[in-house]
């Protein structure tokens, strides 16, 4: 008899070993969280292929667009934990609780793979009366409502920048000139109609390189090499360092819940996808920095993020509620 429970253990044990490496077993829908020919869907649409390649599946990726994002984060969040439904986003959803977008953010998710992230940059109008961050600060703190800063709206890239510049040097008294994006704001940066506007290195640095504009400093901790001689706001100004490296960012995600073969399998395809000379290519051209991590450190970053984006957000007046609601603890508490 026991003969027989051994034999039939080590059977059930085979055929779960068996069930396990067979994953995938179908298709599996890669949801990407914004519209097609946007910076996501070229990320995912670059990686996934060598992705695929490792993991010996494929990967039928899905534009789904909608409530900054929200649309997508929630069928992926409302599907079968099975790892055959993947979320394929960006930043925004750690912000949804704050700005009042949603009730779910990647704290329901495991993070696959956070591909890499894109790094601000402050620029300026050629005329502008000062050529640095030390210059622009100091310039500002001396001529109170006169210099005019690009803005695109709540919970966007130039609003977190601004409100981190004001956390860390105390506020500055500028003028916020409103646009619909980062390209039409470029457009009146140049034209003079604004003096200074936080933007993705990628958006700006032909503008730069081409002479359109000048280049303040990188919002990092240290100088970035397509960008050398531009300071890094860190190395000015150490209390930088509560928030940075902070940036727009890519990451593929799947539901809590997902079978640990399921997840080891994905991450480990993700990041041999994303070593793939191609898609390096593609994210050092746009201005991105690769980051390829998972498990903890990925969790790490997304908390840090969240965190530091929150509360600067609400310190500035622009959330429709606390971080405080949510759990989310102000950084260094």
């Amino acid at each position: 008899m026991k003969r027989y429970l051994i034999g039939a253990i080590s059977a059930l044990a085979l055929t779960a070993t068996t069930v396990a490496a067979e994953y995938p077993e179908k298709e599996i829908q890669g949801i990407i969280q914004w519209g097609a020919g946007g910076s996501t869907d070229t990320v995912m649409r670059s990686v996934t292929p060598h992705a695929e390649a490792a993991l010996g599946g494929t990967v039928v990726m899905q534009n789904m667009t909608g409530a900054v994002g929200a649309i997508a984060l929630n069928y992926v969040a409302d599907a079968e934990a099975d790892g055959y439904t993947v979320l394929m986003g960006a930043e925004n959803p750690m912000l949804y609780k704050i700005m009042g977008l949603g009730d779910k953010d990647y704290g329901e998710f495991v993070p696959i793979n956070i591909l890499a992230r894109g790094t601000p940059l402050l620029v300026a109008n050629n005329d502008a009366p000062f050529n640095s961050y030390s210059e622009m600060i100091a310039y500002v703190k001396e001529n109170p409502g006169t210099v005019r800063f690009g803005s695109t709206g709540p919970g966007g890239l130039p609003s977190v920048v601004t409100a981190m510049i004001n956390a860390v040097e105390g506020e500055l008294d500028v003028i916020a000139v409103p646009y619909d994006g980062d390209g039409p704001a470029l457009t009146g940066l140049q034209g003079g109609a604004i003096d200074v506007m936080p933007a993705v290195l990628g958006a700006a640095i032909e503008g730069v390189r081409a002479g359109n504009m000048k280049a303040l400093a990188v919002f990092d901790t240290a100088e970035n090499d397509k960008l050398p001689g531009v300071e890094a706001v860190a190395e000015v100004n150490d209390g930088y360092n509560t928030y940075l490296p902070w940036g727009p960012f890519f990451g593929v995600f799947v539901p809590k819940g997902t079978p640990d073969d399921a997840v080891a399998k994905l991450s480990a395809a993700y990041a041999e996808g994303a070593k793939n000379p191609e898609f390096i290519e593609l994210m050092e051209g746009r201005g991105f920095t690769l980051m390829g991590i998972s498990g903890d450190e990925a969790e790490a970053f997304l908390s840090k993020w969240q965190q530091g984006t929150a509360w600067l957000l609400q310190d500035a007046g622009l959330t429709k509620a606390s971080p405080e609601e949510f759990g989310i603890a102000r950084p260094g508490e």
